[in-house]
């Protein structure tokens, strides 16, 4: 597919200032392209290397959305975006930036999901439900995936046609889609409007070819810093991640010795086979289950995303407990595998299943409001007799409710921190 020269710019992406060269690998951007990955493991939101981490500059970055001066943000692989105004039409591929754009107060601005907008809203809305005045509202947004039989394919011309101010995606990940190249993506930048994501920081795996040399690696906060200076509104994530510091704090002020902490699985049971994921590896995947430092039960094997375990297999292994991933309000029945599993010589057998520790567990790809309910759902689910009983969920309803007492976190501060309305 060609790019048509003669479609018209938007008003809006005229207001978006960005290069149009390529840069070293992939996808410069204005500047900042060379940047050197910081290999941070920590949660914390520092930058790794002595900075504030939140990779903005310009004059007035106050923070409240509504400077029209120019400002820049810089995420790898993109490099530094100059900006011109914020952002209110903009592309998004994965829940992290949705949830991320929600957060920041700018959800309204989403236009696309990669996946079916229903499954992945249902997911949000799940969390939000005990959010008062938090919403995602996927009516009308565009599936930007159409592949089919497992495969990924992404048509430019729909970017075309959404016409976007900023692609909140990671152009690394569309170069690994089906029939794309690094020039396709430069092209999108050029006619449309700039790219700014980084999802291989989900478990600092290797992406395409063209990235590697200039790929850099985020913590989930450092992700949300650099996000929200793209849309000015660092003020506001900063008090949203400092709900999430005080409940690590909290969780890690409480934890039982090393010795006494259960083995942990993380999976994905489906037709017979369990699809194993380390938990002791970097990368923001692990940002609900780090923070407890309870061993890994695949530590000793070699996982990748091909790892297939039999029954037998697991049984082998016999982790304390299992975190089944993507168990609110998203593609699995975790309470009706349990039931399954149970009834099976085999996995019957299982610890996990015996002890009735086989529990949903959270989505990998997860932004800032969703790492919150996820942290607090594996404290409960791994120290119960600390952090107070995980109350059972069932599939498709919203996140539980949990008695006020028993909470992690302030859900009013949260809800006022992204509604604006927060002191």
């Amino acid at each position: 597919m060609e790019p048509d020269a003669d479609r018209p710019a938007a008003t809006r992406r005229d207001a978006l200032r960005h290069c149009g060269t390529v840069g070293v690998g992939l996808l410069a951007g204005c500047t900042g392209a060379d940047s050197e990955p910081n290999g941070s493991e920590a949660d914390d939101g520092s930058a790794g290397d002595g900075s504030s981490g939140d990779g903005s500059s310009g004059e007035g970055d106050s923070g409240d959305g509504d400077s029209t001066e120019s400002y820049t943000a810089e995420l790898a692989p993109a490099g530094e975006v100059a900006f011109d105004a914020v952002p209110e039409d903009v592309m998004v591929y994965s829940l992290l930036y949705a949830d991320l754009a929600v957060a920041l107060g700018h959800g309204d601005a989403v236009n696309s999901l990669g996946f079916d907008a229903d499954a992945g809203g249902n997911t949000l809305d799940a969390y939000y439900a005990g959010l008062d005045g938090v919403s995602f509202d996927r009516e009308g947004l565009a599936q930007l995936n159409t592949g089919s039989g497992g495969g990924i394919s992404v048509d430019r011309e729909l970017l075309y046609e959404l016409d976007s101010d900023l692609h909140l995606a990671d152009p690394c990940l569309f170069v690994s889609f089906d029939g794309w190249s690094e020039d396709d993506a430069a092209e999108i930048r050029d006619n449309v409007g700039p790219w700014f994501g980084n999802i291989y920081s989900r478990r600092h795996s290797e992406p395409p070819e063209p990235c590697r040399d200039e790929y850099a690696y985020y913590t989930l906060p450092e992700i949300g810093e650099r996000v929200a200076a793209a849309f000015r509104e660092e003020e506001r994530f900063a008090a949203l991640d400092a709900v999430r510091e005080d409940l690590i704090e909290t969780v890690r002020s409480d934890l039982p010795p090393a010795e006494e902490r259960p083995t942990v699985a993380a999976l994905l049971y489906m037709d017979g086979t369990y699809y194993p994921s380390r938990t002791d590896v970097p990368g923001f995947a692990n940002a609900h289950i780090r923070p407890f430092d309870v061993p890994d039960a695949f530590a000793a094997d070699e996982v990748t995303y091909e790892t297939a375990y039999d029954h037998e297999r697991l049984l082998e292994v016999d982790p304390d407990v299992v975190l089944h991933q993507y168990g609110i309000a998203s593609y699995y029945d975790v309470g009706g595998v349990r039931e399954d599993l149970a009834d099976h010589p085999v996995a019957g057998r299982l610890s996990a299943i015996e002890n009735d520790r086989f529990y949903p567990s959270g989505d990998p790809v997860q932004g800032p409001i969703m790492n919150l309910f996820q942290l607090e759902m594996t404290a409960k689910q791994l120290f119960p007799e600390r952090f107070g009983e995980w109350p059972g969920y069932e599939y498709g309803d919203d996140y539980p409710e949990i008695p006020a007492s028993e909470r992690l976190f302030d859900r009013d501060e949260v809800a006022a921190i992204v509604s604006g309305g927060a002191e």
